[in-house]
């Protein structure tokens, strides 16, 4: 029989798997690299740690009227997630890397506390929800908490490759890293060459846009 302590501890595994997972793309970066935006929309590595600090300490605290005992300066409650000019998003000159790994570190301590002090059906009223699901559990916020983190642990993956090539969910993972440069680079040239011939084929080639596909591997 699966207990509730079991369904904690599976959730909090899936949540711990991300957080490691994103401050491990910032290792062996610079400082320019870990702040500088790589998207059009600024997206950009001690960012996406920061706004999440502050993700886990408003459903994970706040919400269930359970606050940090210290100041964390881009934390406004009060607005929710709506944080004037995204300064969530991205770590101002003062704010060093150091400040902001260790906030989400203590950060995750105090959601951590939460997860293992109150049931899963506790319940939080979360205002700029909207109306229908404003009463959420701690296990639906729990699980929104985890998809938003391996969202941005997503994002954080293509920003890092972005800036160097680093690849991989966590140290000593392979499953990506297997192959070396050159690898990748002729790996790369076939799928533009595919991409290619795909977007020229002509009209009645099968596997065309409106063509009709070979089924004879599947009509046996």
């Amino acid at each position: 029989m699966i207990t509730e302590a079991d369904l904690k501890a599976d959730l909090r595994r899936y949540l711990q798997e991300a957080r490691d997972a994103l401050l491990w793309k910032l290792d062996g970066l610079s400082e320019y690299d870990v702040r500088r935006p790589v998207t059009p929309t600024g997206t950009n590595l001690l960012g996406l740690v920061k706004h999440l600090a502050g993700v886990e300490l408003l459903y994970l605290g706040f919400v269930f009227g359970r606050h940090f005992d210290e100041p964390v300066p881009w934390f406004r409650p009060d607005l929710g997630p709506a944080v004037p000019r995204n300064t969530d998003m991205w770590a101002t000159a003062e704010e060093s890397r150091e400040y902001v790994t260790v906030v989400y570190r203590r950060v995750w301590g105090h959601a951590d506390a939460t997860i293992a002090a109150l049931p899963l059906e506790s319940a939080a009223h979360i205002v700029w929800w909207p109306e229908e699901h404003r009463r959420a559990t701690l296990h639906r916020v729990l699980v929104h908490v985890i998809a938003e983190t391996h969202r941005h642990a997503g994002h954080a993956d293509i920003v890092r490759e972005s800036i160097d090539g680093g690849a991989g969910y966590r140290d000593g993972d392979d499953l990506v890293t297997a192959g070396d440069l050159s690898w990748w680079q002729e790996y790369r040239e076939e799928l533009e060459r595919v991409a290619w011939e795909a977007a020229h084929r002509g009209p009645g080639v099968p596997g065309a846009a409106g063509a009709p596909a070979d089924r004879g591997a599947h009509s046996r």
